[in-house]
């Protein structure tokens, strides 16, 4: 994974891949390599998929998958959903044992390494305060949350059974929408693909050699500079402080550490893989510099914009 970031144009959370790469099926002499991208409203946003092939039925193939894996990241994780995995254990009662889907407790065991490393910056049970504040529906058939609760009340086994010692309300919208976009950029490999990115509103990862130019999201209707990444195969997640709602499963309002919303900062993080990427945005929000040690722990890199639009630049390989 490489990064440099420099001035640039102002396109938000666009990338502009100037490299070029054939597909992986043999493909006619002289066959043209085209840029071939699709979008779909999936995971609360409009979510984009672009490759470069000469193989344009194997695109489209490729895309598809792709488009299909995101869905099921959708299915399983979404809050709103009463056929999700997370809808099953809103309806369980505290202590019962509930069974979820592999991708389910992937994402959840990940989400709760991160909270035991940060200490609950960062942490899915935040639901209940985003439920208070409007930015999500209570949870049909659910008991209230416990005030007292917080990620170290779920318990998950290696068989995937998860269970809740109070009540709880779990949202993943901190890191599934990373791990979603993961998820695309596999089923492209997949198919044969070797160039191109996923975006799923400005969570992406991109595919091949760069570099790749992602232009940084600010919190300024008209920002005076915006810095630019120059990316090879690398990931991006930006959070803001600032509170806004999305229509279906994404994160409502940045800041995954109970009591730290609000900011009027924005976070960007450039990590190898999205999911990381995106949850560690959360933690940089809630933590700032102090994010810098897990950070290098991950071989992460931060851009975090203050509230008086002044850049900082953390993390790094360790």
């Amino acid at each position: 994974m490489t990064s440099r970031t420099s001035p640039g144009p102002r396109c938000r959370a666009a990338t502009l891949p100037t490299a070029s790469s054939a597909c992986l099926r043999p493909t006619p002499l002289f066959s043209p390599i085209r840029t071939i991208e699709r979008a779909r409203p999936l995971l609360g946003t409009t979510v984009s998929v672009s490759v470069r092939c000469a193989d344009e039925a194997q695109a489209h193939e490729a895309i598809s998958a792709a488009f299909a894996a995101i869905a099921r990241v959708h299915a399983l994780m979404s809050f709103h959903d009463a056929g999700s995995d997370l809808a099953r254990l809103h309806a369980a009662a505290p202590g019962e044992r509930i069974v979820i889907d592999a991708q389910t407790a992937d994402v959840l065991r990940e989400a709760l390494r991160l909270s035991e490393l940060t200490d609950g910056a960062f942490d899915v049970t935040v639901a209940a305060q985003l439920v208070e504040r409007g930015l999500l529906p209570t949870p049909a058939g659910a008991a209230m949350a416990d005030a007292a609760a917080s990620w170290r009340d779920i318990e998950l086994d290696r068989d995937h059974g998860v269970r809740r010692r109070r009540a709880l309300w779990i949202d993943l919208g901190g890191i599934a929408k990373g791990y979603a976009v993961d998820r695309a950029v596999q089923a492209l490999r997949a198919h044969g693909m070797v160039h191109g990115c996923v975006n799923a509103g400005g969570d992406l990862r991109t595919l091949g050699e760069g570099p790749h130019r992602v232009a940084i999201a600010t919190d300024e209707a008209s920002p005076s500079y915006q810095p630019v990444l120059e990316l090879g195969e690398a990931a991006v997640a930006t959070s803001s402080g600032r509170p806004y709602v999305q229509a279906g499963s994404g994160p409502h309002v940045d800041g995954q550490r109970r009591g730290s919303m609000g900011l009027a900062q924005v976070a960007t993080v450039v990590a190898a893989d999205c999911m990381h990427a995106d949850a560690l945005t959360k933690v940089v929000m809630a933590l700032g510099t102090r994010s810098a040690e897990l950070l290098r722990q991950f071989g992460a890199v931060a851009h975090l914009q203050d509230a008086s639009g002044q850049w900082t630049h953390i993390g790094g390989a360790s």
